[in-house]
């Protein structure tokens, strides 16, 4: 039996060297604007909202959140990866959405709650994920 390619080097810049930095602790981060009140997802220098390059403070995520959408994947985008792989969309309590891997998705559904998880993958790579929690959930009460 061969082995698996090894994975690919990830070198975090600007902003991403924070988030993973964090990711690395097991706490998921976002921004939020003083100055416009806006969520901002990825981490960025600049608020999307007002424009403000001094405004953006970080916070930290609780991590419960709503599947938007998911799908799962046949083919790897790399050889190192296994497939299937299930990915999916969640739109976080915090008013942001992030893609992650859903390692049981055995109850998985749109509208099924959420909560963020994390996966260390070495000492230096710990990457998001998504456990399911309850199965669907009405949308309006899913929504807050």
């Amino acid at each position: 039996m061969s082995e698996r390619p090894t994975r690919p080097a990830f070198v975090p810049r600007g902003e991403e060297r924070l988030f993973y930095d964090r990711l690395r602790e097991h706490e998921l981060v976002f921004q939020r604007c003083t100055s416009c009140a806006r969520v901002v997802f990825p981490l960025r220098t600049v608020c999307p909202g007002c424009g403000s390059e001094t405004a953006l403070t970080v916070e930290r995520a609780e991590g419960g959140g709503v599947v938007h959408s998911w799908t799962t994947q046949h083919r790897a985008p790399h050889p190192h990866f296994a497939t299937p792989l299930t990915l999916a969309l969640a739109d976080l309590d915090e008013g942001f959405r992030v893609l992650a891997a859903v390692p049981e998705p055995t109850d998985l559904a749109v509208g099924a709650r959420v909560r963020v998880g994390f996966d260390d993958v070495d000492p230096d790579l710990t990457l998001l994920r998504l456990d399911v929690v309850t199965g669907r959930t009405d949308p309006e009460e899913a929504r807050g």
